[in-house]
């Protein structure tokens, strides 16, 4: 049975950095794409970058893009994001996705989820 296991979450100040992990095991896909949503309070999930796992293309949003950085690590079946230069709209609860092929953008999508993990950025 799929697994994702979110790591790394925290509070920070505006500025700082953090590294989020997400191990899978169990995955049903020959070739799977993994992305990282976020999701604000009263706010949708939004899509913030992906990779697909095959050839390691990356994706991410406008509001990320120069400031984080998505990769996997394919002995651990570990996907990692680092995120530099934190700012208090970033925060949210942040969760990792799979799902076979290709990157979407839509959470609806994904069929596999982790369990979410809560980055918090203060002022």
């Amino acid at each position: 049975q799929a697994q994702l296991v979110e790591s790394g979450g925290g509070s920070v100040q505006a500025g700082d950095s953090l590294r989020l992990s997400c191990a899978a095991s169990g995955l049903p896909f020959l070739r799977y794409a993994m992305a990282w949503f976020r999701q604000a309070p009263g706010k949708e999930r939004e899509f913030v970058a992906g990779i697909r796992w095959n050839d390691e293309t990356t994706y991410g949003s406008d509001s990320v893009k120069g400031r984080w950085t998505i990769s996997a690590d394919h002995a651990k079946s570990t996907m990692y994001l680092q995120m530099t230069s934190l700012k208090p709209e970033d925060t949210a609860v942040y969760y990792c996705a799979v799902r076979s092929y290709f990157v979407d953008r839509s959470a609806t999508s994904y069929p596999y989820w982790g369990q979410g993990t809560q980055v918090t950025v203060s002022s």
